[in-house]
């Protein structure tokens, strides 16, 4: 069978037999709760033997189960629908897909004849709808209609739904076992962690890349109109092409004698840089291969622990409740052309990344980025702006250490290109180029009247100051600063899915 779904179908009652015995080490749950085996026998290819398990399952009915059977048919193969393959990986062909149920797949081959695992997902869809009074149409729209229910409910999961997550999926790949230990602990919803569709490290990170000087020759597959990703730190700088970075989604970097950790969601339209040295330990990050929220999870190599890219914080894992948080640096989206011409002396990727790839630009995730369609469900959006419309998107806290988040629409800034904001208590100015470069600085009690060209603004008082990367300087007095708030863009649908409590300027 060559279907990734009959594969791990016939696995299933292997690891429904032997799935006691390791959970023997696992934490376990009240007698009242059915053990994981019978989830297993239930997705199993046994019609009899899953009857009987299915029926012990509902004796004790509660609706936190149902995660553990959309998982099973998260991999299954639905009724109409190609099987999921392990392909290798591609972004630039990996589609949007309704309902967000699907990996990369191969529809170059028919169904034939029923197979066992779209009939096990029939009988799977039918036991859901039987205990929860779902509607369902048993076709692969129904893994939505299930996920959208299941995150309107109540987070009460098997006691060892974690450990299945673990077990089930690393059927795949078995270092994801390492990310969903017996117990583990966790700040997020685990029935809202998804599959990407990738191994671990299956999106290979750049790992301290050759760069190369703007004005060496080896620059010169950059177009003027290239987006790059621009970085500034101790008087250094450098510039990280979309093109290039959009295929490895991470690169582990130095710069300016900061050890960095620069992730890129490609899904929610975001890069961050975080310095990778925490209280004196650098942890090392790898890609997960799992999404919350439609949003990466990165994982550190020395626990196994899973990270909220959004937030720079554990949420799975030994590190939980460590207190531990990444710092965020300042970066900025804009033009090579640009970019090169505020900082000559910058230093940019080069393309002899060790990858063969076609870094093209606007190759990687074309589709993807054409559409407003999403690729993974979330559990909520807000029409306010469209999917995919770009923000700028501040992580404030207040004067009580409370979460403030801001998001502001480019499409305003590119309109107000010198704007004032006042927001938890504390104000801020955004500048904007005209080739749309954002540059949040702290404005404390000064107000800024109007730009006077690209590299400087002019308060009320007539007083002129720079646009640098770190701060606003005043050109009469040097030790006039207002420092630059570090500030990232993000597509709307996946800053509102994390914060939903944000604010919006539009």
């Amino acid at each position: 069978m060559n279907s990734l779904g009959r594969q791990l179908l016939g696995l299933a009652v292997l690891i429904g037999v032997t799935i006691a015995l390791a959970a023997t080490s696992a934490r376990q749950p009240p007698s009242s709760t059915p053990d994981l085996s019978l989830f297993f026998v239930g997705a199993s290819a046994d019609d009899a033997k899953a009857a009987d398990a299915l029926e012990q399952i509902a004796a004790s009915w509660r609706n936190g189960y149902v995660p553990i059977f959309r998982d099973f048919m998260r991999l299954l193969t639905p009724p109409s629908d190609p099987p999921l393959r392990m392909a290798p990986f591609d972004p630039s062909r990996r589609q949007p897909v309704s309902g967000g149920t699907r990996g990369t797949i191969d529809d170059s081959k028919s169904q034939g004849p029923e197979a066992p695992a779209t009939r096990v997902w029939r009988r799977l869809s039918r036991f859901i709808a039987e205990q929860t009074g779902l509607s369902l149409s048993e076709s692969g729209s129904d893994l939505s209609v299930i996920q959208k229910w299941m995150w309107a409910q109540p987070y009460d999961p098997h006691p060892g739904y974690t450990f299945f997550k673990g077990t089930w999926y690393g059927r795949i790949d078995p270092r994801f076992q390492g990310f969903f230990p017996s117990g583990a602990s966790t700040t997020i919803r685990i029935d809202e962690v998804d599959w990407g569709g990738v191994l671990v490290n299956g999106i290979p990170p750049l790992v301290y890349p050759q760069h190369v000087a703007a004005s060496d020759d080896a620059a010169a597959y950059l177009d003027d109109d290239d987006i790059v990703f621009g970085f500034a730190i101790a008087e250094e700088t450098r510039a990280f092409p979309k093109r290039i970075l959009a295929w490895h989604e991470m690169a582990l970097d130095t710069l300016g004698g900061v050890e960095l950790t620069i992730v890129y969601c490609t899904l929610c339209g975001t890069v961050i840089p975080y310095e990778s040295v925490v209280d004196g330990e650098h942890i090392t990050f790898g890609t997960s291969g799992f999404l919350y929220r439609s949003n990466k999870l990165m994982f550190d190599h020395e626990t196994n622990s899973l990270w909220n890219t959004f937030e720079g914080v554990p949420v799975v894992g030994s590190r939980v409740g460590s207190g531990v948080r990444l710092t965020f640096r300042s970066v900025v989206t804009t033009t090579w052309d640009e970019w090169r011409r505020k900082h000559p002396e910058t230093t940019v990727l080069s393309l002899a990344t060790g990858v063969d790839r076609d870094y093209g630009e606007g190759v990687a995730y074309r589709e993807y980025f054409a559409s407003d369609r999403l690729m993974f469900d979330v559990p909520v959006v807000d029409g306010r702006l469209n999917n995919k419309d770009e923000v700028l998107a501040l992580r404030i806290s207040d004067a009580s250490g409370k979460r403030q988040p801001l998001a502001i629409a480019t499409d305003y800034l590119d309109k107000h290109r010198l704007h004032h904001l006042e927001h938890a208590g504390q104000r801020f100015v955004v500048v904007t180029s005209r080739r749309g470069a954002n540059r949040v600085y702290d404005a404390g009690d000064v107000r800024f009247a109007r730009q006077v060209d690209e590299d400087r603004v002019v308060d009320e008082t007539g007083e002129v100051w720079r646009v640098e990367e770190a701060a606003l300087v005043s050109v009469s007095d040097s030790t006039r600063r207002r420092a630059r708030q570090a500030a990232h863009r993000a597509f709307w649908f996946g800053w509102y899915a994390q914060f939903p409590e944000t604010a919006l300027i539009r």
